[in-house]
């Protein structure tokens, strides 16, 4: 039930930018923020890499986007919306594998200070799956939000 919610949520990101042009994809719709919808995609990809690679298989891997980009959402000219897909979608096939054969009690080690949010340094594989859809739904709520301004779209 946690794979089949979490695959939902990543379908609806997808389908919230599908149809856009490049100029589209890159409109941040709700002042002052700056989110836009390819930064959003390229936010989960960073997302996606860090509780699954980092804190569930304890790999230390480098962002996705560089070191100077570490949450995602800043725009390079040149990286449109099938390039920042495909490093999302091999970030959602790299966690797919790393779980594959996991226990949803089987653990995973977070850094001290992000233990600090959580109340403990170890999150079990449901904790994480569980924290994945509801980041996935939070975003996705943003994503409903800048699709609508930009083209009247609403809904998954």
């Amino acid at each position: 039930m946690l794979e089949a919610w979490l695959d939902f949520h990543r379908a609806t990101l997808a389908v919230k930018c599908s149809g856009l042009k490049d100029d589209q994809l890159r409109l941040a719709a709700a002042s002052p923020s700056s989110m836009t919808l390819l930064g959003l995609v390229q936010h989960m990809a960073e997302v996606e890499r860090n509780w699954f690679q980092r804190v569930f298989a304890g790999q230390n891997v480098p962002p996705v986007f560089g070191e100077s980009n570490h949450d995602g959402f800043a725009l390079k000219s040149g990286r449109g919306l099938d390039e920042a897909v495909a490093a999302w979608q091999a970030e959602v096939s790299r966690g797919r594998e790393l779980i594959a054969d996991a226990g949803l009690d089987d653990s995973g080690h977070l850094s001290e200070q992000e233990a600090g949010h959580v109340g403990d340094q170890g999150v079990s594989l449901r904790w994480i799956m569980v924290h994945m859809i509801e980041e996935y739904a939070r975003h996705n709520g943003h994503a409903d939000l800048i699709r609508e301004q930009i083209d009247g779209t609403t809904g998954a």
